[in-house]
């Protein structure tokens, strides 16, 4: 790793104080985007809500240990030792349900073990895969993840899906008074006041809403103060050939999803990565999939939501990552504190998310600025690869006609775009690819 700027971001000391305050932001940021798998995953299976609380807290626990293999490392080996945050592959949720629904819970988890293994295999291949991911696919992808998920955002300022008053006036009054406290303290304020403008946005939003009886204590109550998370809650993991199949094609997917957000996050932090570098971070989110499989947890990818707060708040310290990891595992064996911050009612969710979400699809246009867009052909790829992306995101239904494993694959916008964009890229920059040195 070499640092291209003037100022040494990802090691700068930071009292320890700040550090917990920007690892919690961190935590809130990313808190929403980690429970919303396990939450939707345990309503399609019809899980118990025992079942699901035990997900939430397995969940929180194994991001933590995956965040801190990824930002604070193990030697030179395992991670990137970049300021970044693991959760939940949302990419992989559709599997995730069909595997559930044929197999049960056994089956998921062994798909999730197993192929933990390609993800790993595939750091040492590196050299090989990353050229199939210059900046005009990365800038592409990142641009689709950002763009993808801002619909979200939207969601929950009108309430959250399955809200009784989804878009009810007053939810959207709450999520436009979470925007404007984070833009007024982005214009006014300085330093470490600026830097936590979306945790002040979250606290200020959630008083805010809880004059509008948005906030609902009772839960806490029914939460334990402590508890021990077990490997294999739901069993001996089994394995079977289709559902290893279609869970490793979208971990490969998720590895070129972390590949572009690695980029992303350097370009932030003003270093250059090689691919030593992203090997390492990809043989930790190796390991983070395995332990999802072992403490019944998900699959695990680098989240792009916490690379937008970086940008929005200008703090770039990895340490602070190591402090949210820390915290995250804290939520996990205290559940009590963990339900705490599922206090925060959806529109102030909304209001911050907007903002981030908007950011991430702002760095890959960023990313984008490097193409030579003067050859129409970058042009052609770029088009139709996030045409393709956000057009399948956004129109659901398209593929219901498809054989089973093809609509998972292809109602997916992530692994649409990414696949158009390799294959667009590979036909009309052939010789840059294939070039030999």
């Amino acid at each position: 790793m070499e640092q291209i700027g003037k100022k040494d971001y990802i090691n700068e000391k930071i009292p320890v104080s700040k550090l917990t305050i920007l690892g919690f932001q961190h935590v809130l940021v990313m808190y929403s985007a980690a429970v919303i798998v396990p939450i939707i995953l345990a309503n399609a299976l019809q899980l118990s809500n025992l079942d699901l609380a035990f997900l939430i807290s397995a969940d929180l626990f194994t991001c933590g240990i995956a965040t801190f293999l990824q930002s604070f490392g193990i030697g030179r080996f395992i991670g990137i030792k970049l300021p970044v945050v693991l959760g939940c592959a949302v990419i992989t949720l559709g599997p995730m349900i069909s595997i559930g629904k044929t197999g049960g819970m056994t089956v998921l988890y062994g798909a999730i073990l197993l192929s933990s293994v390609l993800v790993f295999a595939c750091s040492f291949f590196i050299n090989k895969i990353i050229k199939f991911f210059p900046p005009i696919v990365i800038g592409s992808l990142v641009t689709i993840i950002g763009f993808s998920l801002v619909p979200l955002a939207l969601q929950d300022m009108a309430g959250g899906i399955g809200s009784e008053n989804f878009g009810d006036p007053i939810n959207y009054l709450v999520a436009i008074f979470v925007l404007i406290i984070i833009l007024l303290i982005n214009r006014f304020c300085k330093g470490f006041a600026k830097s936590i403008a979306i945790l002040v946005g979250l606290i200020l939003g959630t008083i805010f809403a809880s004059f509008f009886g948005m906030v609902d204590l009772s839960h806490l109550n029914d939460a334990d103060w402590f508890k021990l998370i077990h490997p294999l809650h739901f069993g001996v993991p089994e394995f079977t050939f289709n559902s290893v199949v279609v869970m490793s094609i979208f971990l490969v997917i998720s590895v070129a999803e972390s590949v572009g957000i690695f980029y992303m996050i350097a370009d932030i932090c003003e270093v250059k990565i090689t691919p030593k570098d992203i090997a390492n971070g990809i043989r930790a989110e190796g390991c983070a999939q395995f332990l999802g499989g072992l403490f019944n947890s998900f699959p695990y990818v680098t989240f792009s939501e916490n690379a937008g707060l970086m940008t929005v708040t200008g703090v770039r310290n990895r340490f602070v990552l190591v402090a949210a990891a820390i915290i995250l595992v804290i939520l996990g064996l205290v559940p009590k504190f963990a339900m705490l911050t599922t206090l925060i009612p959806h529109p102030v969710l909304g209001g911050a998310m907007i903002c981030l979400f908007g950011t991430i699809g702002a760095n890959g246009i960023k990313i984008l600025s490097s193409v030579d867009f003067k050859k129409n052909e970058n042009i052609i790829i770029v088009a139709c690869s996030i045409g393709i992306g956000l057009g399948t995101t956004v129109t659901p239904g398209l593929f219901n006609e498809m054989p089973e494993i093809l609509k998972m694959l292809l109602e997916n916008g992530i692994f649409t775009g990414t696949v158009t964009a390799i294959i667009l890229n590979t036909l009309f920059n052939y010789s840059e690819i294939f070039k030999t040195k």
